[in-house]
């Protein structure tokens, strides 16, 4: 299944998601092993433990060697072969690509591992093309480490939540579809920001809802006071029956934009200048520039 983007990020997934530092510095260093691992495949043409006669040499064993991020050291382990001639470019190259990198891999969870994803970032690391092989592998290797992060135990408490939906064209089996994709952000009590939940659903709706803040629940969440979240009737009403002890507010920034919708487009600066709190140069129509304040 394939989310194609159309249109203004509602809220800055992949921004949110590059500022997990605990879960990013882990989904890099399993993203560059896996890396590594595949260059010593391409290189003796084979796996490990794979056997057959087209191979062109041994593995044995690796050097442990340190790679520092933005988020950390990572400590890596390099792959050696028997005859000394596995050689990487990729510690060269990572300081230079890793903007890019860590962008691809949040793009991959809100949107999924491609192909085409995987590999761009691993020729951007590498310098060089894999074999479609490989890159089935980095795939299947990606994939899980990013279900891994989305199925996480919640352990901590949030006493803040913003709920939030957006459309999307998604393909499901060569048809293109319009789906809603349930977002959900908590809040620490130190006020960082953490994507909790991303979800599809056919359409917005207070099952769908419902099933997504279930399931947020069966994962853990729990010390949830306070919930942001725009007038759908659906959601209030799919609170009210999952999170019963939480309090819910309208956002404001959805009220502004409602606001506007009664308005004719020359009004709007005159409008906005004369609500509380409000500056002109945060709030748009378009049903994707919300969450732009703040």
């Amino acid at each position: 299944m394939t989310v194609k983007k159309h249109s203004t990020n509602a809220i800055d997934l992949k921004a949110l998601v590059a500022e997990d530092c605990d879960w990013m510095k882990s989904l890099i260093k399993a993203a560059v092993q896996e890396v590594l691992e595949a260059e010593m495949t391409e290189l003796l043409g084979a796996g490990p433990h794979e056997r057959h006669e087209g191979r062109q040499g041994y593995r044995a064993g690796y050097d442990e060697r340190g790679l520092v991020t933005r988020i950390g050291k990572l400590e890596l382990r390099v792959p050696r072969d028997r005859h000394g001639q596995f050689q990487t470019a990729l510690f060269e190259r990572y300081q230079r690509s890793e903007k890019a990198f860590v962008a691809a891999l949040a793009e991959m969870y809100v949107q999924g591992v491609s192909t085409r994803k995987v590999k761009a970032i691993t020729e951007e690391l590498c310098g060089h093309s894999f074999s479609a092989s490989s890159i089935s592998v980095l795939n299947k290797g990606l994939d899980e480490a990013l279900t891994a992060f989305a199925e996480r135990r919640l352990e901590e408490p949030y006493p803040y939540l913003i709920l939030d939906a957006r459309y999307e064209k998604v393909r499901e089996e060569g048809v293109i579809r319009s789906q809603a994709v349930l977002i959900a952000i908590g809040i620490h009590e130190g006020g960082r920001r953490e994507v909790l939940g991303v979800d599809l659903a056919p359409r917005e709706s207070q099952s769908s809802w419902k099933d997504f803040l279930v399931r947020l629940k069966d994962r853990g969440l729990h010390g949830v006071e306070f919930v942001v979240s725009d007038d759908h009737a659906g959601l209030k009403k799919a609170l009210t029956e999952v999170l019963t002890d939480a309090a819910w507010q309208r956002c404001y920034v959805h009220f502004l934009r409602n606001a506007l919708d009664y308005l004719p487009r020359k009004a709007d600066d005159d409008c906005l200048q004369e609500l509380p709190g409000c500056t002109t140069g945060g709030i748009s129509r378009r049903p994707n520039a919300i969450w732009r304040r703040g």
